[in-house]
């Protein structure tokens, strides 16, 4: 049995249009995703957030059993659209009250909220209005927004995060177009994540000069980065595998820890990369007080001879795979959630190594870990035997990481309870919570209790 540290914080994290519901309630204007998941055939089965999980209504009976089961700690965001329903403007005193009522019943239990002030959900008017993050307004407008959330729950809040994988929204959203607003393009990933980039490097600065001196929280961003092995000891294997994370996490982390875009993607984008100026610099360099990981998988990486095809798939994480030249792999040998992601738990501690070595051994939070399994709901109760294994494993390798050296502090499994999975709708799940759409009825699944023991012994079996 291995112990984890007594200050270790464990939670679990949820996103607002992957639970809530009440689209068209307490005031909340439309989102990106509210838009995108009633155009026909973008969404697996035609699935949309319009109910999902009811949580909107049912945040209370959520918050006793988070406390039943033991967590310390819960990860939330705030939908921008319920706070401001035009994105900027008038503030919605409803959507105000929601989350305030939310942040006071889990205080009531003891349960640390940790707040995510951006999680995709854009408010539909900026997209419209002025084609969301690809505008340099945004930046400004998206700090305006923080400093709303700062005033209003910052009293009780302590753990604020800007941004939750920008790489997703660049990629995703704009790259490969299977997440809303949907865009394809193969300039527009750079451009909009230089304005996410603006945008948490502003709301920081807000926070910080404004709010940090009263209300002594913290703030950080959320980056996600699946850890690339080399798929030879080949110096070419080698250095597509340190290339591939580099437009991975680089992208996103070099500017605040190392003052700009990895060297890597400049010669290789040349003006495709936008250019900070010497103000933007200023702001986003060290803008964050904690590094957030959200970590799920792990792949080979293959140097791309010239005349050789680049493999692509829009949901192997690659990026924008043809500018880093660079083949992703499996090991057939390897498990897989019903995600199709490899199940490899000594990739996490190789990208908790690699972070603590290029970023001068940050606190490490895992803001996001976890697996969709083909659960099934029998006499009231779900085994999700292949889940439990994937938690222990993965805690496993966290554990060794901190014994070697890693500033790890705290790991919320995603996610507390089934949701709405994006573009494959309801189709997965990765809950520790069983959902039944149907009923709304919430069934905690064998991994709830595995992890709740955990958080009580804060121990686990190597």
């Amino acid at each position: 049995m291995k112990k984890f540290p007594k200050d270790f914080t464990w939670g679990c994290a949820t996103a607002s249009y992957q639970i809530e519901g009440a689209w068209l309630e307490g005031g909340k204007g439309l989102s990106i995703w509210d838009a995108f998941t009633h155009l026909p055939g973008k969404i697996k089965n035609g699935d949309t957030g319009d109910v999902s999980c009811d949580h909107y209504h049912r945040f209370k009976e959520d918050v006793r059993l988070m406390a039943s089961q033991g967590l310390k700690a819960y990860r939330l965001s705030i939908a921008w659209s319920r706070i401001l329903p035009q994105g900027r403007g008038e503030v919605n005193a409803e959507g105000i009250r929601f989350y305030s009522d939310l942040i006071d019943a889990l205080l009531a239990e003891g349960i640390t909220t940790w707040v995510t002030l951006y999680h995709w959900d854009l408010p539909l008017a900026l997209q419209m209005e002025i084609d969301g993050w690809r505008n340099p307004a945004i930046a400004d407008i998206f700090a305006d927004y923080a400093a709303v959330c700062f005033e209003a729950f910052g009293d009780r809040v302590k753990n604020w995060i800007t941004l939750n994988e920008p790489w997703v929204v660049s990629i995703f959203g704009h790259g490969n177009g299977v997440m809303a607003p949907g865009r394809v393009s193969r300039s527009e990933p750079y451009e909009v994540a230089h304005q996410l980039l603006r945008a948490h490097g502003k709301a920081v600065a807000v926070y910080r000069e404004r709010y940090q001196p009263g209300q002594q929280g913290r703030i950080g961003i959320t980056n996600n980065c699946d850890w690339r092995e080399p798929y030879s000891d080949s110096n070419g294997d080698k250095a597509a595998a340190q290339r591939a994370l580099e437009f991975f996490l680089g992208w996103f982390a070099d500017p605040i820890y190392l003052g700009d875009y990895p060297e890597v993607m400049r010669q290789r984008l040349g003006d495709r990369l936008p250019v900070f100026s010497d103000e933007d610099k200023a702001v986003i360099k060290g803008s964050s007080d904690f590094f957030g990981l959200n970590h799920y998988s792990t792949l080979y990486a293959a140097d791309v001879k010239p005349g050789e095809t680049v493999e692509t798939d829009p949901y192997g994480n690659g990026g924008m795979s043809d500018d880093q030249d660079v083949n992703l792999i499996s090991d057939p040998t390897w498990k897989k959630t019903s995600m199709g992601w490899n199940v490899v738990p000594w990739g996490c501690r190789k990208m908790l190594h690699w972070i603590n070595q290029r970023y001068d051994r940050p606190e490490i939070i895992i803001t996001e870990n976890g697996c969709a399994c083909d659960d099934r709901l029998v006499d009231g109760t779900v085994e999700d035997v292949d889940r439990i294994e994937f938690l222990r494993l993965y805690l496993e390798q966290c554990q060794q990481a901190i014994e070697e050296g890693v500033q790890l502090r705290g790991y919320f499994a995603w996610s507390f309870m089934d949701n709405f999975e994006w573009a494959l709708g309801y189709s997965q799940r990765f809950g520790l919570n069983y959902v039944d759409y149907a009923s709304g009825q919430r069934y905690p699944k064998a991994s709830a209790k595995w992890y709740s023991n955990l958080i009580k012994e804060q121990t686990i079996q190597v």
